[in-house]
C-alpha cells in the first residue's frame, strides 16, 4: 500500500496570555484512531515533527474521563503504545511530499504553540493542499494552517471551508479566557470559513482534498474519508 505522513507537534506546552506554560503535546485519540484505521487497511505510517524531536502526548488525553470511561483508556493507552513510528521521527525540513500518499495532521493544544509559526509545516500544508493529495486535519491542528502564507501575505487556505475546535468548545474546556488567541477567530481573520458543529459532536468538513474534523470525536470518521480518498 501507501504511505502516510503523520505531522506531529513537537512542543510539550502552550504558553498562555499571563506567560503561563500549559503542559500539553498530541492529544491521544486523534493520532491513535487514524493511526489504527491506516494500519488496518495496510498502509505505512512516517511520523514527522519540527527539528525531528520526539513528540510527547498531553496526559490530560490518557483520563478516563476524556476516553469514555477506564476500558476506553486503556485501549487508547495500549494503542500508542504500540505507535512505535512516534518515537523515531523525521523533520518536517526534510520531508518529501512526493513520498507520500496522504498527509495527515492530529491536534492537541501542541500545534497552538509550534506548528502555527511552523514556516516549514506552513510550506508542506501548502505543497499538498495544491498537490490534491488527501490532506486531513483535526482539532487544533488547524493550527498550522496559519503558517500556510503565500508570497504576496494571503494564507494558503483562504476560501476554504473547514471544521477546528471552535471558541465554544475551548470555553467549555476551561481554557478561552486564558489564551493569547482562540483558533477559530484566528482561521476567520485568514479568510478561512470555520463550519461549526455542536460542541464535542462528531463534525467533519469536507472542501477538495482538505479533510477536517472539529474534536478528539472527529478523528475517527476522519480518518474513514482519508481512506475512502485513497482507494
Amino acid at each position: 500500500m501507501s504511505k502516510i505522513l503523520f505531522v506531529v507537534t513537537g512542543a510539550d506546552h502552550w504558553t498562555l496570555a499571563d506567560g503561563t506554560k500549559h503542559p500539553t503535546g498530541f492529544w491521544a485519540e486523534e493520532a491513535v484512531a487514524p493511526y489504527l484505521a491506516f494500519k488496518a487497511a495496510g498502509h505505512e505510517i512516517v511520523v514527522a515533527t519540527p527539528g525531528g524531536v520526539v513528540p510527547v502526548v498531553d496526559r490530560g488525553s490518557l483520563a478516563p474521563e476524556v476516553n469514555g470511561g477506564q476500558e476506553g483508556a486503556d485501549r487508547v493507552a495500549e494503542a500508542l503504545a504500540g505507535f512505535d513510528e512516534l518515537r523515531s521521527p523525521v523533520r518536517i525540513e526534510d520531508v518529501d511530499l512526493d513520498e507520500y500518499a496522504a498527509v495527515f495532521y492530529p491536534g492537541g493544544h501542541g500545534p497552538m504553540e509550534d506548528l502555527a509559526v511552523d514556516a516549514a509545516s506552513g510550506r508542506l500544508l501548502t505543497l499538498a493542499l495544491e498537490s490534491g493529495r488527501p490532506l486531513g486535519v483535526v482539532c487544533h491542528a488547524p493550527a498550522a494552517m496559519l503558517a500556510a502564507t503565500r508570497a504576496d501575505g494571503t494564507n494558503a487556505f483562504a476560501g476554504y471551508e473547514v471544521a477546528a475546535f471552535t471558541n465554544v468548545e475551548e470555553t467549555q474546556a476551561g481554557l478561552a479566557d486564558r489564551a493569547k488567541w482562540l483558533l477559530q477567530d484566528r482561521l476567520t481573520e485568514a479568510g478561512v470559513t470555520v463550519r461549526a458543529g455542536e460542541p464535542w459532536v462528531p463534525n467533519v468538513v469536507v472542501d477538495r482534498n482538505l479533510v477536517t474534523g472539529q474534536n478528539p470525536a472527529s478523528s475517527a470518521p476522519l480518518a474513514v474519508v482519508l481512506l475512502e480518498k485513497l482507494a
